[in-house]
């Protein structure tokens, strides 16, 4: 297995544990906030199970299915984690619902608090490790369910502080209003990763930032062409796939051209890691004049 699958594998085996501390906590105090807190673990093993299996399959080879290979399936993986955030929350709002129309005091709320204290801290270590090495790696399933765990730590820490009030006060009404809260939150998070992964799967182009830097590499490694014009960028997991037409003299032979292509799309797959670079070469004649000029 690759870092990324090691990573995923190890998000199973973070949010089996997690798990376990935060069913403990409301099993001792029956509380509904620390329910909805535990609803939220569910989701997110059932999450790393899903960007474990995309991950591998996103890693396989393109093939003659596939010719453009699989990359995009970490998208899938993402949005399917949004839909399951959105259950989550309906699961904590139905939940919260009840327990404000019949309050009930907690049993043991000290064990349950510190029993979800150690999940928090657990999810908060790990989901910081899953993002940094998501976006180093350009890892959208990775960088969701970094995303997701981190909404689950701001919960837990919204949890643990309402029910510190509700210990403090006696007022049990907190405890469902903290559910409501935490439910807000978890369908936020649902929102987000289900927007930035549609976006994905809709072919977006590259950032501002990249689709510059990519402009000033073709005009700086395209020595002996005219200009670059109709430059198009789509991300699809970790790969970045980048096409333009390249004006050239007219008089320039089959092979010089090759040979400023391949300086292109060398200097581009070495500073846009896992760049794919398709070139259209066109006679001077056909310049549009409007495009990269090359220095």
């Amino acid at each position: 297995m690759d870092v990324q699958q090691k990573l995923a594998a190890g998000s199973i085996g973070v949010g089996i544990a997690v798990l376990g501390l935060k069913a403990a906590a409301f099993a001792v105090t029956g509380s509904a906030a620390l329910y909805s807190d535990a609803v939220e673990s569910i989701v997110n093993v059932v999450a790393a199970a899903v960007a474990f299996y995309t991950i591998r399959l996103a890693a396989r080879p393109a093939d003659a299915e596939h010719p453009y290979g699989h990359s995009k399936a970490e998208y899938f993986s993402a949005v399917l984690e949004g839909v399951l955030i959105v259950l989550a929350a309906l699961l904590i709002f139905r939940e919260a619902y009840e327990n404000y129309l019949a309050p009930r005091l907690l049993t043991a709320p000290l064990p349950g608090l510190a029993l979800s204290s150690a999940a928090t801290a657990v999810n908060a270590a790990w989901s910081l490790v899953i993002i940094r090495a998501g976006r180093r790696l350009r890892s959208q399933a990775l960088v969701a369910d970094g995303r997701h765990l981190m909404s689950d730590v701001v919960s837990s820490v919204g949890v643990l502080v309402g029910l510190g009030l509700v210990v403090l006060t006696g007022v049990a009404v907190l405890d469902p209003l903290v559910a409501a809260l935490v439910g807000l939150n978890v369908l936020w998070s649902g929102w987000r990763v289900m927007k930035e992964s549609v976006g994905g799967l809709m072919d977006a182009a590259a950032p501002p930032e990249t689709l510059a830097r990519i402009r000033d590499i073709i005009s700086a490694a395209a020595n002996g062409a005219i200009e670059a014009h109709d430059l198009r960028t789509r991300h699809a997991g970790r790969v970045t796939f980048i096409d333009f037409h390249l004006v050239v003299p007219g008089n320039l032979s089959v092979a010089g051209a090759h040979d400023i292509c391949d300086s292109i799309e060398r200097t581009l797959i070495a500073e846009v890691p896992d760049a794919r670079v398709i070139i259209h070469v066109e006679p001077e004649h056909k310049a549009k004049h409007a495009g990269i000029v090359v220095l």
